[in-house]
């Protein structure tokens, strides 16, 4: 009897802690409001609509309507016991039904996550579903978006007529590659997304090129495409990266411009200088990979030979020659022609071919003194032909202007490098 009596208190008890419990759960329960997104399981899926369980009195019916315009592809993907976002759009229509879209759902976490991969500038790729004069539409997860034209890179802004249509159609075919973009714009409340193809492909560059920076090695010899000539040198493409080959760095006898040795579409091999990998900057030199032509100048040439050359530059006090191996040095003015010019601009210019004699020949200080005074017949063979040549010093005894030591033209008036 006692048993009994305990049994019944227990039970009693226990009654009395549950209904605490419901009571504490009533007050702490948050009745779902129109507008708001909620995590739900999905407890049935039907043709005409999914039930799900988002932890409030009564499940939530995501109709019809809502479904199709879900994606295929993520409506196929659905199963029961999955959690989803849902979008409250009425929390009791006038049937009594709890009333929610899983596409509204996807498309709020959408916008937050574009605002996200804004701040973080990622790259994401969009599929193309339209286009216009203005650009592309775009799709990315539950969102269409806009790419504007001047914001491509696959179709260039350009491009237009028929080419450019059928261009853009090619984007749209079901199997085509992704568009990898930036979000640059969000802005839910207008529902405008805008992404930019440029800005990506700028990222991704960088992104390779920093790649590419830890697989190479200063001192190593590449091969590399010629991209882009400036007056201050040549870009070469070794990969997936861009070096510079600095003008001085271009071959052993002054460069007036880059187009003056290369051209853009050059295959060559570059020397690796320097290798910046905190500025992501990578220095070239093809002039490291030729030979220097005054480590053997005294075996190709002596004073008084007969060479030909071309002029580099010209200056008012006379004009660069470079000999075809790259050789270079001066031909004074008191040495052009007879030695009576006044300037000489008016007797030659860049890129003329000419034909002359060594007057100095000092390869140990890398320089070369050039004239035209002792004419351009046939040299005498040999040492004792040479050795009938007047010097230097002869030379400019009989000249009246100063004798002008034989410069190179980089310290005549080459940039830094």
């Amino acid at each position: 009897m006692d048993n009994l009596e305990n049994k019944d208190q227990q039970n009693a008890e226990l009654t009395e802690q549950e209904f605490q419990q419901l009571i504490e759960q009533s007050f702490d329960y948050n009745p779902p409001r129109r507008g708001e997104i909620r995590l739900a399981t999905i407890l049935q899926i039907d043709r005409n609509e999914i039930i799900v369980d988002m932890g409030a009195k009564q499940d939530g019916i995501v109709t019809s309507k809502d479904i199709e315009h879900l994606s295929s592809d993520y409506l196929s993907s659905l199963k029961v016991g999955q959690t989803v976002p849902v979008f409250v759009l009425q929390p009791r229509d006038k049937d009594g039904n709890l009333i929610v879209s899983i596409n509204m759902g996807l498309q709020q976490n959408d916008w937050e996550e574009a605002s996200s991969l804004k701040d973080k500038e990622d790259v994401v790729p969009v599929k193309v579903i339209g286009y216009n004069k203005g650009g592309v539409l775009v799709r990315w997860n539950s969102l269409e978006g806009f790419i504007p034209a001047s914001h491509m890179i696959t179709v260039s802004p350009t491009t237009q007529g028929s080419e450019r249509k059928e261009s853009l159609d090619a984007l749209k075919r079901p199997y085509a590659e992704p568009l990898y973009v930036k979000v640059i714009e969000v802005n839910p409340e207008r529902r405008r997304l805008i992404f930019s193809e440029r800005e990506a492909q700028r990222e991704i560059r960088a992104q390779r090129k920093a790649e590419l920076l830890e697989a190479l090695d200063e001192g190593k010899i590449v091969r590399g495409t010629v991209t882009g000539l400036r007056d201050f040198g040549a870009f070469v493409n070794i990969g997936d990266a861009d070096g510079l080959i600095h003008v001085s760095e271009l071959a052993w006898h002054r460069v007036d411009h880059p187009s003056d040795v290369l051209s853009v579409g050059d295959e060559i091999e570059v020397f690796i200088l320097n290798l910046d990998r905190d500025t992501n900057r990578i220095a070239l030199s093809r002039k490291r990979l030729l030979e220097d032509p005054w480590e053997h100048a005294h075996d190709r040439y002596y004073e008084g030979q007969l060479v030909e050359g071309n002029v580099t530059n010209v200056v008012d006090f006379g004009a660069f020659i470079a000999l075809d191996d790259g050789l270079e040095g001066l031909l004074h003015l008191s040495e052009m022609g007879d030695g009576n010019l006044k300037e000489p601009y008016s007797y030659l210019k860049k890129g003329d071919r000419l034909q002359l004699r060594i007057s100095r020949l000092e390869p140990e200080r890398r320089r070369v003194g050039f004239t035209q005074r002792w004419g351009t017949e046939n040299a005498p063979e040999g040492e004792a032909g040479a050795e009938e040549m007047p010097t230097t010093e002869e030379v400019v005894e009989e000249s009246s202007l100063p004798p002008v030591e034989a410069e190179t033209s980089e310290e005549a008036d080459a940039p830094e490098a």
